[in-house]
C-alpha cells in the first residue's frame, strides 16, 4: 500500500499534565471523515505510544501495536475500506498510556513521557482528544503485579457514544465540551528517538484473530436494592474481550471476577467443584450510568474459565441486555494430526493445543492470566510446539529478535522481554541459543543465525568469565529476591522452599548451570559450523574442558551427577535438610559447614543430552531416578528434556508413567496444561503443551535431520504404544506416517511427495 513513512503524522493531546505521567491513563482521539463515495480501498498506518484500539463507526477495526521497546517501535498497516461508508464516518482511537514509573502499570509496556498517536492515511489535522482521569487500575497483588490491567470505572453518559457521529439518533455526545480539545502536531525533532520515522517498523506478524461467543445469562433483570451473584462457565480457558450491555440501573455496581478454576480448601483439585471450592481471580468494577443502552468493555483482553458476576443495584432496577466475549490470540493454524493406541493422548493433545493458543498473542507468554510475559525457557518450548503443528515461524522470529534486543551490558539477557523491569535468570539465556539453533534446523536461515551470533558470543562469555578454578560455573545466583540473579531450574517438589533452585545453590556452584552452559557451547559450535564462523573450534574446546570438569567434580562415587561439587559430603538425608530450611534463613546458610550435595533427575537428563554421561551411564542413572525415592524429579517445566533423555537412552516406554501428570489434569477437569504438579499457580502454561511436539516428532518420528529440513528423519519411537498414524506438517510439506508394532516388529508406512521422500535419511518405506 504505502511506499514510505510520512513525517509529521504524530499528534498528541494538549491536555496532558505532569501528574498524568505517574498514572495509567486512557486518552481518546476522534475524527470525522466525510466520504463522497464508499471506497474500494483505504490504506491506513497507525501506531501509538501505548496499546490502542481503533474503532470505525463504533466497530472495532483492529488493535495494536505490537510491543516494542527503546530500540524500535512497530506500526500497523491495513485496509480501512470494509468499515467505511459514503457520508460521515467517525474514526476513534482509545489509547492506554502506561506511567513512566516502571513499578506501576503493565511490565511489558515500554513508557513515554506523554501519549502520542501516529496516523498515516488520514490527515493529522481535525482530530479531537480527551484525557480520562477517573479510571483506576489497581495492582493484582502487593508483591508482584505485572499486569495492572483491571479496571475500576464509572459509566459516563457524555462518553457513551463518543465513537458515533455527534448528531446520530439523538446522540448526546458533545465534541465541543470542555473536556475535549483539538489535538496538536508533534514535530519529528521533539519525539523520542525510537519514534522517528526511520525507526518505525512494520508489523512482522499477522493481526490477532477474533472469534465471537455469547454467554447465556441466568438473570435478565436485577430488581432495585438487590444483590445478585451468578457464575458463568466458558467451558474452557479463554482469552477474550468482554462486552457487557445493560439498560437502566443507575448507580448499580457490577463486579466481574475472572477466574481460571475453583480452588478447594486443600488446594487445587477438581477445577469445576463449585460445591467445595471457591473462585479466585481478579476483578473489574463498573458503576452503571443508567442509560437506555449502555456498554462496558474492559480495554485489555481478559483470561478466564469462569466469570462470577455480582450486581448490587440502587433505587433503579438493572436490565441485562447481554454479555458476549470475543476470543483473541495469534492465528495459529494447526496442520498436524496424530492418532495413537492410547486414547488419553488425544485429549492431552487437545488441552495442549488450547494451552499453546492461549499463550500466543503479539508475543509468546508464560501464562495469560498472571503475567503475560515472554520468558526464554517457556518460549523455546512454545516455539518448538508451534513448528511441530504449523511450521509457522513468524512469531518465533519475532521472539528471537525480542530477546536479541534484551541483552544487558554483562552479556546476559533479561529472561522475560519485552519488560521494562530487570528480570534475570542466568541460564535462561542459554534457551535463547537453543531457539536460534531450532530455527536453523527447521528453516535454515543463515542470515538469522549470523545476526544472532554476536549476542550468543556475549552470553557464553559471561559464563566463561564466571568459572571457578575447577572449571565449573561459579555461584552466579541464588533464591529469588535474595540474590542478584535467580538460579531457577524447575519447580521440583524438593526445591519449592528454595523457589525452584537446587539446594546446592545455597552453598556454591550448581551443576545444572554448568550443564546448561555446556549445552549452549555445543549448540553455538553447531551454529558456527553451519555459517563457517571460525569461533566453532573455540566453543568446542571450551565445551570439552567444561565436560571434563563436570565429570571430575560433580560425579559421585556411584557415577551419578550431583547437584553441586561433590567435595565435603556429609550423610544428611535430603528431606531433613529441606525441612530444616526456614524462609528467613534461606540466604543465610553456613557455607563453611560440610553439606550433602543432593541428587536430581535433572542433572542426569542434561548430562545425557550434553554427552557428559555415556549412553550406558545415562541409562543406568536415569533408571535410578525413575525407581528410587528421594531424588528430585523433573516436572512439567522440564518434561521436554526428560522425554529427550528417555528417548536417547532407550527408555521411552517410561513416558507412559509421565503422561499420568497430564491424565491427572484431565481427571481434574483442566482445559489447559498447568504450570507444574507442585506449583499449579497457573492453569495455562505452554511449556506443558509437550504432546504437540512428542506425538508428531517422536511417536511418528518426523523431525529435521539437517539445517532447513534439507534432510528429514522419520524414525518413530513406539515406547509403550502399539500403533500410531497421522500427518505431520513440515516447512517442506506434509508427511503421512503410520506404524504398528507386531510382536516387537515395527511395521511402518510413509507417504509424501516424491521430492520430500528423497530427503528422508532415516526410516524410509516399510
Amino acid at each position: 500500500m504505502f511506499q514510505t513513512i510520512h513525517k509529521g503524522n504524530w499528534i498528541q493531546t494538549p491536555l496532558w499534565i505532569p501528574e498524568d505521567a505517574g498514572k495509567t491513563r486512557f486518552v481518546y482521539f476522534r475524527r470525522t471523515l466525510v466520504l463522497l463515495t464508499e471506497p474500494d480501498v483505504f490504506p491506513l498506518r497507525i501506531t501509538a505510544t501505548g496499546m490502542y484500539k481503533l474503532f470505525v463507526n463504533s466497530e472495532l477495526a483492529w488493535f495494536g501495536p505490537m510491543k516494542g521497546d527503546g530500540q524500535l517501535w512497530f506500526y500497523d498497516e491495513s485496509d480501512l475500506a470494509p468499515f467505511l461508508h459514503e457520508g460521515e464516518n467517525v474514526i476513534a482511537v482509545l489509547l492506554m498510556a502506561a506511567p513512566v514509573d516502571k513499578a506501576i502499570g503493565n511490565h511489558s509496556l515500554f513508557r513515554f513521557e506523554r501519549p502520542r498517536l501516529f496516523i498515516d492515511g488520514i490527515a493529522p489535522d481535525g482530530w479531537q482528544c480527551r484525557v480520562e482521569r477517573r479510571v483506576q487500575f489497581p495492582p493484582e497483588e502487593e508483591r508482584f503485579a505485572p499486569l495492572q490491567i483491571h479496571e475500576c470505572v464509572a459509566g459516563d453518559p457524555e462518553m457513551s457514544r463518543w465513537k458515533e457521529p455527534a448528531a446520530k439518533n439523538g446522540n448526546i455526545f458533545n465534541p465541543d465540551a470542555a473536556e475535549w480539545e483539538n489535538a496538536v502536531l508533534c514535530p519529528e525533532h521533539s519525539l523520542p528517538a525510537e519514534l522517528h520515522s526511520e525507526k518505525l517498523c512494520p508489523r512482522p506478524i499477522p493481526f490477532m484473530e477474533r472469534k465471537p461467543h455469547v454467554f447465556n445469562l441466568p438473570v435478565s433483570v436485577v430488581p432495585a436494592n438487590r444483590e445478585v451473584t451468578f457464575v458463568l462457565d466458558a467451558g474452557e480457558e479463554m482469552c477474550a474481550f468482554l462486552h457487557l450491555e445493560t439498560s437502566g440501573g443507575k448507580d448499580a455496581v457490577v463486579e466481574l471476577l475472572e477466574s481460571e478454576a475453583y480452588v478447594l480448601p486443600e488446594g487445587k483439585g477438581d477445577r469445576c467443584d463449585s460445591i467445595r471450592g471457591h473462585l479466585e481471580g481478579y476483578t473489574d468494577l463498573y458503576t452503571v450510568a443508567g442509560l437506555a443502552r449502555e456498554v462496558y468493555e474492559p480495554f485489555w483482553f481478559r483470561t478466564f474459565r469462569f466469570l462470577r458476576i455480582t450486581i448490587k443495584t440502587g433505587d433503579v432496577p438493572l436490565r441485562l441486555l447481554g454479555l458476549r466475549y470475543e476470543e483473541t490470540g495469534y492465528p495459529l493454524r494447526n496442520k498436524t494430526s496424530v492418532t495413537t493406541s492410547d486414547e488419553s493422548l488425544s485429549k492431552i493433545w487437545d488441552i495442549s493445543l488450547r494451552t499453546l493458543r492461549r499463550c500466543m498473542h503479539d508475543t509468546y507468554m508464560d501464562c495469560p492470566f498472571y503475567e503475560q510475559l515472554q520468558y526464554t525457557m517457556d518460549t523455546r518450548a512454545e516455539i518448538l510446539y508451534t513448528y511441530a503443528v504449523s511450521a509457522d515461524d513468524q512469531l518465533a522470529k519475532q521472539a528471537i529478535d525480542d530477546f536479541r534486543r534484551a541483552q544487558r551490558p554483562d552479556g546476559l539477557l533479561n529472561c522475560s522481554y519485552p519488560n521494562v523491569n530487570v528480570n534475570v535468570i542466568p541460564t535462561f539465556s542459554i534457551y535463547y541459543i537453543l531457539m536460534v539453533h531450532d530455527h536453523m534446523m527447521y528453516f535454515g536461515d543463515r542470515e538469522l543465525v549470523r545476526k544472532n551470533l554476536p549476542v550468543i558470543r556475549r552470553i557464553l562469555e559471561f559464563f566463561r568469565t564466571h568459572l571457578t578454578g575447577d572449571g565449573l560455573v561459579d555461584k552466579i545466583g541464588g533464591v529469588n529476591g535474595k540474590a542478584l540473579f535467580w538460579s531457577f531450574i524447575d519447580w521440583a517438589e524438593d526445591w519449592m522452599k528454595t523457589e525452584g533452585m537446587p539446594t546446592a545453590g545455597l552453598y556454591g556452584p550448581i551443576t545444572m548451570e554448568s550443564l546448561l552452559y555446556l549445552m549452549g557451547l555445543q549448540k553455538a559450535a553447531e551454529l558456527c559450523s553451519w555459517v563457517n564462523d571460525p569461533e566453532e573450534e573455540t566453543f568446542r574446546q571450551q565445551a570439552a574442558a567444561l565436560k571434563a570438569a563436570i565429570r571430575a567434580h560433580c560425579m559421585n562415587e556411584e557415577g551419578m551427577l550431583a547437584d553441586g561439587p561433590v567435595d565435603g559430603l556429609v550423610d544428611e538425608p535430603m528431606n531433613s535438610f529441606i525441612n530444616s530450611l526456614r524462609d528467613d534463613s534461606i540466604d543465610d546458610a553456613d557455607t563453611d559447614r560440610p553439606y550433602r550435595v543432593h541428587l536430581s533427575q535433572h542433572c542426569q537428563v542434561y548430562g545425557i543430552l550434553t554427552g557428559v554421561l555415556t549412553k550406558e551411564e545415562g541409562r543406568r542413572n536415569l533408571l535410578r531416578t525413575l525407581t528410587e525415592p528421594g531424588i528430585a524429579q523433573c516436572t512439567v517445566a522440564t518434561s521436554f528434556y526428560l522425554f529427550r533423555a528417555l528417548e536417547a537412552t532407550g527408555l521411552y516406554d517410561w513416558t507412559d508413567k509421565y503422561w499420568d501428570i497430564w491424565r491427572k489434569m484431565l481427571k481434574n477437569n483442566c482445559t489447559t496444561c498447568v504450570e507444574g504438579e507442585y506449583y499449579p499457580r497457573s492453569e495455562c502454561h505452554a511449556w506443558g503443551a509437550l504432546a504437540l511436539y512428542e506425538l508428531p516428532s517422536t511417536v511418528l518420528g518426523v523431525r529435521p535431520g539437517s539445517p532447513g529440513y534439507e534432510t528429514i528423519i522419520v524414525d518413530p519411537k513406539p515406547g509403550y504404544l502399539t500403533f500410531a498414524t497421522g500427518t505431520v506438517h513440515t516447512p517442506k510439506g506434509d508427511i503421512q506416517v503410520s506404524w504398528r508394532s507386531v510382536d516387537g516388529d515395527l511395521q511402518k508406512d510413509i507417504d509424501c511427495e516424491p521430492e520430500l521422500k528423497a530427503r528422508i535419511v532415516c526410516g524410509g518405506e516399510s
